[in-house]
């Protein structure tokens, strides 16, 4: 269903959506207290840095995607030095997980997103609108389970930062996964890719239908709908969230990219669509389908994919 516009926020304001309901009513966690802030009007000021922040709260947007973020912002290319350049989202991480809220890029790459730690929303928001920190700088410094500046390792397979505002059309609709082809010199490769992964069938599917007396429970199938289309040639992790449409709950995005028909064990670069969009896990095309079988049921969150830098991962163990 789609999810109604949200406000446009005044210049300087920022918005803070809450993404997360019980029975139609807003559930914000603990972080409308542990951002540090006083209330002017309809407007919170954070005490640390003064930035304004613009509660937004309404069903409408219960489970709303930080990737589906900007294009609910009306005419938000139109003038983009009078909006904010990210917008912050209380989701169900922040309402029930007690985890930082989730900052959204509206500018640069938008739809991508990196949390924070509550407490330091008011710095880091004021250095983006001051200039003296890019969104860019909270990507590369997130840790694998997305949060900036977090102690959970870094990343050993670091996304690279996409060339602002590149245009790519809409992913197709899906309740699944998709396997998307962004690299297309090696034809060969591409076939391979999909053999291994049990070959699509005529409406364009790999793993959509596998024997239940077949399946390696180690090596779970990849079910996911194939896009082969030189429109997404050299599309990045970061750009992934703000294509995939908000009408199905879409697992993950699979790129089939240059790392795939280069390295041993076709690895594929899958993005992180809801805790922190855009971020990518680097692992064999073997292992993705257990991905998203664990993401599908809820019994492993994305990061737990993640490669971390200098340990090796455990699908490797």
């Amino acid at each position: 269903m789609p999810f109604p516009d949200l406000p446009r926020p005044a210049p300087g304001d920022v918005l803070l959506v809450c993404t997360c309901y019980e029975d139609g009513e807003a559930r914000w966690g603990g972080l409308l207290d542990e951002v540090g802030a006083r209330r002017e009007g309809d407007t919170l000021v954070l005490d640390d840095g003064g930035v304004r922040l613009r509660p937004v709260e309404g069903p409408g947007w219960d489970y709303l995607h930080g990737g589906n973020v900007p294009a609910l912002i009306p005419d938000a290319d139109a003038d983009t030095d009078a909006v904010a350049p990210v917008a912050v989202l209380a989701d169900i991480s922040v309402a029930y997980g007690g985890d930082g809220p989730l900052l959204v890029d509206l500018a640069v790459t938008p739809g991508r997103g990196v949390r924070v730690p509550s407490a330091r929303l008011g710095g880091i928001l004021a250095a983006l609108l001051d200039g003296t920190l890019a969104f860019d700088d909270l990507v590369h410094g997130m840790d694998r389970r997305g949060m900036y500046q977090g102690d959970h390792g870094r990343p050993a397979f670091r996304a690279p930062i996409p060339p602002p505002r590149r245009s790519f059309p809409a992913l197709p609709s899906s309740g699944a996964a998709l396997l998307v082809r962004t690299a297309f010199a090696d034809e060969e490769g591409w076939r391979a890719l999909l053999d291994a992964l049990g070959g699509p069938d005529e409406d364009g599917w790999v793993g959509a239908d596998p024997d239940p007396d077949e399946i390696d429970a180690e090596h779970y199938p990849l079910a996911a709908l194939v896009v082969d289309d030189r429109s997404f040639e050299g599309l990045l992790p970061g750009q992934v969230p703000a294509l995939v449409p908000p009408e199905e709950h879409t697992t993950l995005v699979a790129l089939a990219d240059a790392r795939t028909f280069a390295d041993p064990g076709r690895p594929l670069t899958v993005v992180d669509l809801y805790d922190a969009p855009g971020h990518a896990a680097v692992l064999p095309c073997r292992q993705v389908g257990s991905l998203a079988a664990n993401l599908e049921i809820g019994n492993m969150d994305f990061h737990e994919f993640v490669a971390e830098d200098g340990v090796r991962p455990w699908w490797e163990k």
